[in-house]
């Protein structure tokens, strides 16, 4: 067993949301491309479709790594008051690389603990309630 494998032969969880393992087998796997996850592990067949990451992710990255960009460009500006192409230059790479960098370990992230957390849609038995 690895430093990174819990005692189920499971990746730990940030190691594997950070390098897009597998969260069954821990094989590099889980993205098809940058932010895409693969339908299905090459390495065990864990079907990844059947996990909802939705568009939660996406939304506080928005709004988070939007906050942060903008604290940098004001502070930026009050301090030193580059031209308008220094800020393009500087925060338009810079907020793509956050963006999708950050994104792709949200993603996994939130897929690997609904794995670990055996995480379903809900649903209503039709039971009465006491």
């Amino acid at each position: 067993m690895t430093d990174t494998e819990n005692e189920k032969g499971q990746p730990d969880v940030l190691p594997a949301a950070l390098f897009g393992l597998c969260p069954r087998c821990g094989q590099k796997t889980l993205f098809a491309n940058l932010t895409r996850f693969s339908d299905n592990c090459r390495a065990c067949g864990l079907d990844y479709s059947v996990y909802n990451v939705g568009d939660g992710p996406a939304a506080f990255l928005t709004l988070i790594v939007g906050a942060v960009i903008l604290g940098l460009a004001l502070a930026i500006e009050a301090n030193f008051h580059p031209s308008i192409w220094v800020h393009i230059m500087l925060w338009v790479p810079l907020t793509v690389a956050a963006v999708v960098g950050s994104l792709r370990v949200s993603k996994a992230l939130l897929l690997i603990l609904e794995h670990r957390n055996q995480a379903r849609e809900g649903s209503i038995d039709g039971g009465e309630a006491p």
